[in-house]
């Protein structure tokens, strides 16, 4: 089965730099699709993620001003 997806002129040139000598686009696809790890969702506990958003609304709050 095939598909086809269509890319702009300057993903396709980014593309071609990335692939290997006699990969396809197939290959690099799959290969960069792979290489991308899932975020581990839960990685933090409750606590974490709160003093995590709490210093990102204090950061933000402190542009604003």
């Amino acid at each position: 089965m095939s598909t086809s997806i269509r890319v702009s002129d300057d993903t396709k040139r980014m593309l071609e730099r990335l692939k290997r000598d006699e990969e396809t686009f197939d290959e690099l696809l799959e290969r960069l699709a792979q290489s991308e790890q899932p975020i581990d969702v839960g990685a933090w506990g409750a606590e974490r993620a709160d003093r995590a958003r709490d210093a990102v609304r204090r950061s933000r709050e402190s542009f604003e001003q």
